[in-house]
């Protein structure tokens, strides 16, 4: 049982380049989203205001969520 655990090799974590890369998405597919939502809300509510509020919010969470995921993988280097 001893030799079979030695055999085994560490899994490697993804590469960063694939995170960053995923990072855009992430926002990219965050801001559509927030966009679409405040869209809808305009139509159910008969508003015009809610499309570029939720859509700029939806920019400061995709931020916040990169910042953070850039702060997890600096911390993993260190």
């Amino acid at each position: 049982m001893i030799a079979d655990n030695q055999n085994k090799k560490p899994q490697k974590s993804p590469n960063k380049f694939l995170r960053f890369a995923s990072a855009g998405i992430q926002i990219g597919i965050t801001i559509w989203l927030g966009n679409e939502f405040g869209k809808w809300l305009d139509i159910k509510f008969d508003k015009d205001y809610l499309e570029p509020v939720i859509t700029l919010l939806s920019i400061f969470i995709s931020i916040y969520l990169v910042i953070v995921q850039v702060m997890k993988i600096s911390e993993k280097d260190d």
